[in-house]
């Protein structure tokens, strides 16, 4: 008989999912950012950190709460988006207060920027030479980022949510294990109930040829 079906799904590793990556480059400028270009003290500091924190950490925790329980892990993945956009208008907000430009997405430097976190996932490469950029230039290049994150998050959030239409949660999961192992058991008992008729005919008509040779011999002693 079959052991049952395992019914917790395998995840990978939450560090390879793009999501997370771009989830740790924004976190890592806006830690820059922040501590570089807002006053000691600014509550601003505190939230936009957190922000980014919630993105990231909540990719993590979705990932690891994903094999027991899939609304968790949706809802999870749902507030890292969110927390993303609240980031978001935060740098917004920064450069129109300021004055500063926020670049247009047809705008030469936008392009080039797009390219370049579309290629580059590693905050070393975003860091390297920090120090000579902008204000204005960091924090475009942080809500390009922010952008992508959003459109990759979402597609995340669009397969997760199939998956769990067609799939369903931990308590379908493990009623299908439970049915799937029964429905193992009454084939498996079927089986066995087949050979055993099949074995008690076959002992049947083997008890009958034998009282057919015994008495033939005894015919032909008489």
């Amino acid at each position: 008989m079959q052991d049952p079906q395992p019914f917790l799904p395998k995840k990978g590793n939450y560090q390879d999912l793009a999501s997370y990556k771009k989830a740790t480059v924004i976190y890592d400028l806006t830690f820059y950012f922040t501590r570089q270009y807002l006053s000691k003290g600014d509550r601003t500091i505190d939230q936009m950190v957190q922000a980014a924190r919630s993105g990231k950490q909540n990719i993590a925790e979705g990932c690891a709460a994903a094999a027991t329980s899939a609304e968790t892990e949706l809802k999870l993945i749902s507030v890292a988006k969110a927390s993303m956009k609240e980031l978001l208008v935060d740098y917004e907000d920064y450069l129109r207060v300021r004055g500063l430009q926020q670049w247009s997405s047809d705008d030469e430097r936008t392009r080039k920027t797009r390219d370049f976190c579309t290629a580059h996932d590693s905050s070393s490469d975003f860091m390297r030479d920090i120090e000579r950029r902008s204000d204005e230039a960091i924090a475009n290049i942080t809500i390009t980022l922010l952008h992508q994150f959003d459109n990759i998050i979402g597609k995340y959030i669009a397969h997760l949510e199939k998956v769990f239409v067609e799939q369903g949660g931990i308590r379908e999961r493990m009623t299908a294990a439970r049915l799937g192992y029964r429905n193992g058991q009454k084939t498996e008992i079927e089986r066995l109930v087949h050979e055993n008729e099949a074995l008690y005919n076959y002992c049947n008509q083997l008890k009958a040829r034998i009282a057919e040779l015994e008495a033939q011999l005894k015919g032909g002693h008489a």
